[in-house]
Protein backbone atom coordinates (compact mmCIF):
# COMPACT_ATOMS: atom_id res chain seq x y z
CA UNK A 1 0.00 0.00 0.00
CA UNK A 2 1.38 3.33 -1.04
CA UNK A 3 2.22 5.80 2.10
CA UNK A 4 -0.65 8.12 0.37
CA UNK A 5 -3.62 5.84 0.69
CA UNK A 6 -4.82 5.53 3.90
CA UNK A 7 -5.80 1.77 5.35
CA UNK A 8 -8.37 1.74 7.82
CA UNK A 9 -8.28 -1.29 10.46
CA UNK A 10 -11.03 -2.06 12.51
CA UNK A 11 -10.02 -3.99 15.59
CA UNK A 12 -12.82 -6.02 17.60
CA UNK A 13 -12.35 -5.19 21.15
CA UNK A 14 -13.66 -8.48 23.37
CA UNK A 15 -11.37 -11.49 23.01
CA UNK A 16 -9.20 -9.08 20.38
CA UNK A 17 -8.13 -6.79 22.80
CA UNK A 18 -9.64 -7.59 26.52
CA UNK A 19 -9.94 -11.14 27.49
CA UNK A 20 -13.80 -10.98 27.53
CA UNK A 21 -13.96 -15.20 28.31
CA UNK A 22 -11.86 -15.34 30.51
CA UNK A 23 -12.92 -12.71 32.52
CA UNK A 24 -16.74 -13.58 32.00
CA UNK A 25 -15.84 -17.93 33.39
CA UNK A 26 -13.87 -16.23 36.38
CA UNK A 27 -16.39 -14.28 37.59
CA UNK A 28 -18.83 -16.27 37.37
CA UNK A 29 -17.36 -18.59 38.86
CA UNK A 30 -16.65 -16.22 41.99
CA UNK A 31 -20.62 -15.63 41.83
CA UNK A 32 -22.08 -19.01 41.52
CA UNK A 33 -20.02 -21.51 43.33
CA UNK A 34 -21.63 -24.08 43.04
CA UNK A 35 -23.39 -23.99 39.27
CA UNK A 36 -21.82 -25.90 36.45
CA UNK A 37 -19.84 -24.14 34.14
CA UNK A 38 -18.47 -24.08 30.37
CA UNK A 39 -14.51 -24.74 30.45
CA UNK A 40 -12.95 -21.93 27.76
CA UNK A 41 -11.96 -24.97 25.34
CA UNK A 42 -15.68 -25.87 25.41
CA UNK A 43 -16.89 -22.21 24.34
CA UNK A 44 -18.06 -22.40 20.50
CA UNK A 45 -18.39 -19.06 19.65
CA UNK A 46 -22.17 -18.64 20.12
CA UNK A 47 -23.29 -16.57 22.56
CA UNK A 48 -22.23 -17.19 26.27
CA UNK A 49 -25.92 -17.14 26.84
CA UNK A 50 -26.95 -19.38 24.60
CA UNK A 51 -24.48 -22.06 25.03
CA UNK A 52 -25.25 -21.59 29.30
CA UNK A 53 -28.86 -21.91 28.97
CA UNK A 54 -28.62 -25.46 26.90
CA UNK A 55 -26.45 -26.57 29.38
CA UNK A 56 -29.16 -25.88 31.91
CA UNK A 57 -32.10 -23.68 31.28
CA UNK A 58 -30.93 -21.55 34.49
CA UNK A 59 -27.99 -20.63 33.80
CA UNK A 60 -28.40 -18.52 30.92
CA UNK A 61 -30.00 -15.80 32.89
CA UNK A 62 -27.06 -16.19 35.70
CA UNK A 63 -24.29 -15.89 33.12
CA UNK A 64 -25.93 -12.51 31.70
CA UNK A 65 -26.38 -11.15 35.20
CA UNK A 66 -22.49 -11.43 35.36
CA UNK A 67 -21.45 -9.76 32.12
CA UNK A 68 -24.08 -7.06 32.44
CA UNK A 69 -23.00 -6.49 35.89
CA UNK A 70 -21.83 -2.89 37.25
CA UNK A 71 -17.67 -3.22 36.95
CA UNK A 72 -17.68 -6.14 34.45
CA UNK A 73 -16.72 -4.26 31.47
CA UNK A 74 -13.69 -1.20 33.57
CA UNK A 75 -12.01 -4.89 34.87
CA UNK A 76 -11.59 -6.85 31.42
CA UNK A 77 -7.78 -8.15 31.44
CA UNK A 78 -5.55 -6.52 28.23
CA UNK A 79 -4.95 -9.16 26.06
CA UNK A 80 -0.67 -9.23 26.67
CA UNK A 81 0.45 -6.74 23.61
CA UNK A 82 -2.65 -5.92 22.42
CA UNK A 83 -2.41 -2.27 23.35
CA UNK A 84 0.81 -1.94 22.60
CA UNK A 85 0.38 -3.39 18.71
CA UNK A 86 -2.75 -0.74 18.30
CA UNK A 87 -0.73 1.98 18.82
CA UNK A 88 2.41 0.98 16.45
CA UNK A 89 0.04 -0.06 14.21
CA UNK A 90 -1.70 3.55 14.49
CA UNK A 91 1.64 5.00 13.77
CA UNK A 92 2.30 3.37 10.69
CA UNK A 93 2.41 5.44 7.87
CA UNK A 94 -0.93 5.23 6.24
CA UNK A 95 -2.42 3.69 8.81
CA UNK A 96 -5.07 4.59 10.94
CA UNK A 97 -6.87 2.24 13.89
CA UNK A 98 -10.42 2.46 15.08
CA UNK A 99 -12.02 0.00 17.94
CA UNK A 100 -15.36 -1.49 17.42
CA UNK A 101 -16.82 -1.90 20.93
CA UNK A 102 -20.38 -3.03 19.95
CA UNK A 103 -22.31 -2.76 22.99
CA UNK A 104 -24.23 -5.82 24.87
CA UNK A 105 -27.47 -6.04 24.66
CA UNK A 106 -28.10 -4.85 28.30
CA UNK A 107 -25.57 -1.52 27.81
CA UNK A 108 -26.44 0.14 30.89
CA UNK A 109 -22.47 -0.28 32.09
CA UNK A 110 -20.88 -1.92 28.87
CA UNK A 111 -20.72 1.25 26.76
CA UNK A 112 -19.15 3.78 29.27
CA UNK A 113 -17.22 0.93 31.11
CA UNK A 114 -15.82 -0.10 27.47
CA UNK A 115 -14.62 3.82 26.73
CA UNK A 116 -13.41 4.39 30.44
CA UNK A 117 -11.46 0.86 30.00
CA UNK A 118 -10.21 2.54 26.50
CA UNK A 119 -8.85 5.59 27.98
CA UNK A 120 -6.98 3.39 30.82
CA UNK A 121 -5.03 1.36 28.73
CA UNK A 122 -5.13 3.35 25.60
CA UNK A 123 -5.39 7.41 26.10
CA UNK A 124 -8.48 9.92 26.14
CA UNK A 125 -7.45 10.35 22.04
CA UNK A 126 -8.35 7.09 21.74
CA UNK A 127 -11.67 7.04 22.72
CA UNK A 128 -12.91 9.29 19.49
CA UNK A 129 -11.44 6.17 17.87
CA UNK A 130 -14.34 3.93 19.28
CA UNK A 131 -17.45 2.77 16.61
CA UNK A 132 -20.12 1.18 18.93
CA UNK A 133 -21.73 -0.99 16.29
CA UNK A 134 -23.77 -4.17 16.20
CA UNK A 135 -23.65 -5.18 12.33
CA UNK A 136 -19.88 -4.82 11.95
CA UNK A 137 -20.57 -5.32 7.56
CA UNK A 138 -21.83 -1.61 7.86
CA UNK A 139 -18.57 -0.52 8.93
CA UNK A 140 -16.49 1.00 6.01
CA UNK A 141 -12.52 -0.28 6.34
CA UNK A 142 -9.83 -2.11 4.91
CA UNK A 143 -9.12 -4.84 7.73
CA UNK A 144 -11.36 -5.99 10.36
CA UNK A 145 -9.42 -8.40 12.93
CA UNK A 146 -11.83 -9.82 14.89
CA UNK A 147 -12.64 -13.41 16.83
CA UNK A 148 -15.72 -14.03 15.01
CA UNK A 149 -14.84 -16.73 12.64
CA UNK A 150 -17.74 -15.27 10.71
CA UNK A 151 -19.42 -11.69 10.95
CA UNK A 152 -23.04 -11.82 9.61
CA UNK A 153 -25.10 -8.53 9.13
CA UNK A 154 -26.79 -6.66 6.46
CA UNK A 155 -24.17 -6.33 3.91
CA UNK A 156 -23.20 -9.29 2.29
CA UNK A 157 -19.96 -8.32 0.66
CA UNK A 158 -18.28 -5.63 3.44
CA UNK A 159 -15.55 -4.41 1.59
CA UNK A 160 -12.90 -5.40 4.56
CA UNK A 161 -10.49 -8.07 4.61
CA UNK A 162 -11.29 -10.03 7.71
CA UNK A 163 -8.42 -11.85 9.92
CA UNK A 164 -9.35 -13.96 13.14
CA UNK A 165 -7.88 -13.44 15.96
CA UNK A 166 -7.49 -16.86 17.81
CA UNK A 167 -9.62 -17.39 20.55
CA UNK A 168 -10.61 -20.47 23.29
CA UNK A 169 -13.96 -20.71 21.16
CA UNK A 170 -12.20 -20.78 17.50
CA UNK A 171 -8.90 -21.83 18.05
CA UNK A 172 -9.16 -25.24 16.50
CA UNK A 173 -11.79 -23.96 13.61
CA UNK A 174 -11.52 -24.09 9.98
CA UNK A 175 -11.46 -20.46 8.66
CA UNK A 176 -11.48 -19.55 5.29
CA UNK A 177 -9.55 -16.05 6.55
CA UNK A 178 -5.95 -14.75 7.79
CA UNK A 179 -5.09 -15.90 11.11
CA UNK A 180 -3.65 -13.85 14.12
CA UNK A 181 -2.71 -15.72 16.96
CA UNK A 182 -1.20 -13.11 19.45
CA UNK A 183 -0.23 -9.67 19.60
CA UNK A 184 3.50 -10.29 20.21
CA UNK A 185 4.47 -11.98 16.71
CA UNK A 186 3.16 -12.53 13.43
CA UNK A 187 1.76 -8.69 12.46
CA UNK A 188 3.81 -8.65 9.54
CA UNK A 189 1.54 -11.52 8.21
CA UNK A 190 -1.16 -8.52 8.13
CA UNK A 191 0.41 -6.93 5.02
CA UNK A 192 -1.21 -3.57 6.14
Amino acid sequence: MSADKLAVVMVDMDNVICDFEQHLLNEYRKKYLEERFIPLHKRNGEPAENQYTALQQDLGTKIVSVYTSYGFSLNLPEIPGACGALKAMNEMNGVEVFICAPPLVSYEFSLKEKCQWIEEYLAEDWVERVIHCLDKTLINAHLIIDDDIRIRGSEKNPPWEHVVFTACHNVNANIGAKRLNNWTDGRESLKI
